[in-house]
């Protein structure tokens, strides 16, 4: 597949999987009761942070992968039975925890214990496709999966539990999961399949879960805390400024999540950096000019989308769209050191994490909401340059003839 093809089916399979998940949301809204969406909507937060563990422990690391077919494919088969495995005791372990506990709320939990194991191991076959080079067969998988989601969605009364929503989301992914099982056997089968070494000492899942639960965390809370201490319209400003730039986030879970196995088809380290650094600068602009078009939105239009709070979000799309500008050129900057040794993005990560808190909290007590929205700005602009000041030290190396350690070297940790 040439690489333009690929890089459009990637994108293409991360912007269906995104819509599947709102469309989900939206449709469990409208057959839900007040109570009942609020319980499917907990439980589907649960389900998304396990979706965010499992692909930072195992995909990932996954897509970093570069070598021999046999070794390439039997890190895919291991790494899917590594999270088929993992998924049914954890979905085990949640159904036993709950299945004591009265009301809705913990049978909707055991729903998701149920039906754990075939929304994960789907989303696994996703990276496994995109190691192996084959995205358009991920994207296959995820528009089956959004089909069949919506149809059975479609089928269900107004007023079903939550538990019955949870089900059948969760066993409206078991096509997509066989026809993923059916196409990967087929390229993977005969490889060698050790799911063991996924729990080794080094593997960089590790590291990844980390980096996931800082970087994922520390923000969340951060405005979260705001709100509870301080004016709670804070959360629900910074919230709908960020909503209106959902679509950037589908690009740069692409580049992270997607972007290795397609960067390594160019044949040095020196190209990759170049490349990387030519797509931070086409998200920067795409960045730059989402953030123009929604500054030019009608007001009518703006309260359609956000309702009373657009006026508060409208206020901060400078400094948001700047940070998004920033936070394009940070992860693709993360994308490169991945690239060239994923050792190095932890402490990166977990530094400027609790910055971006420290900036955010300053901002506020110095400028109010806007003053936090550019605190998260400065943040992510601290962020990109250490970055990209810790790639050209690594090319640096590279070209000294010291070349940093890259994924495909770490073999204990695949």
């Amino acid at each position: 597949m040439k690489a333009r093809t690929a890089i459009v089916c990637s994108v293409a399979d991360q912007g269906v999987a995104a819509l599947t998940n709102i469309l989900v949301l939206v449709a469990a809204a409208r057959l839900s009761t007040v109570a009942d969406f609020a319980r499917f909507s907990a439980v589907y937060l649960v389900f998304t942070v396990l979706l965010g563990v499992f692909g930072a422990y195992t995909g990932q690391p996954l897509v970093l992968r570069r070598g021999e077919r046999d070794e390439v494919g039997g890190a895919c088969r291991s790494a899917v039975a590594f999270t088929l495995l993992a998924a049914s005791a954890l979905g085990a372990l949640l159904v036993a925890v709950c299945l004591p506990l009265p009301g809705a709320t913990p049978r909707a939990l055991m729903a998701l214990g149920l039906v754990l194991p075939v929304v994960l191991g789907q989303d696994t076959m996703r990276y496994a496709f995109s190691t192996l080079q084959l995205p358009h067969l991920a994207l296959g998988g995820d528009v089956l999966r959004l089909a069949c989601v919506l149809g059975v969605l479609a089928m269900q009364p107004y007023g079903a539990p939550a538990a019955r929503l949870v089900t059948v989301w969760g066993l409206s992914a078991l096509p997509a999961l066989l026809l993923s099982a059916v196409l990967l056997h087929r390229r993977v089968a005969g490889t060698p399949l050790r799911p063991k070494v996924l729990l080794r000492k080094g593997h960089l899942g590790r590291r990844f879960v980390v980096e996931f639960g800082v970087g994922n965390a520390t923000g969340q809370l951060s405005v979260l805390g705001l709100g509870a201490v301080g004016n709670p319209l804070v959360v629900g400003a910074l919230r709908g400024a960020t909503t209106l730039f959902g679509p950037l986030n589908v690009l740069f879970t692409s580049a992270t999540g997607f972007g290795p196995p397609l960067l390594g088809r160019l044949s040095c380290e020196r190209r990759r950096v170049r490349a990387t650094a030519t797509l931070a600068a086409v998200l920067a602009l795409t960045a730059g000019a989402w953030a123009t078009a929604l500054a030019l939105l009608p007001d009518g239009v703006g309260r359609h989308l956000l309702g009373d709070t657009w006026p508060t979000a409208a206020a901060l799309l400078p400094a948001t769209g700047s940070q998004y500008a920033a936070m394009a050129i940070g992860t693709c900057g993360l994308l490169a050191l991945r690239m060239l040794d994923p050792r190095t993005t932890l402490s990166i990560q977990v530094v400027f994490s609790f910055a971006a808190v420290a900036f955010l909290t300053c901002g506020y007590a110095l400028g109010g909401v806007p003053g936090a929205a550019w605190g998260l700005c400065l943040g992510s602009v601290c962020k990109a340059v250490a970055t990209w000041a810790r790639v050209a030290r690594l090319s640096r190396r590279t070209v000294d003839g010291r070349a940093p350690v890259s994924a495909g070297a770490i073999r204990s940790g695949s």
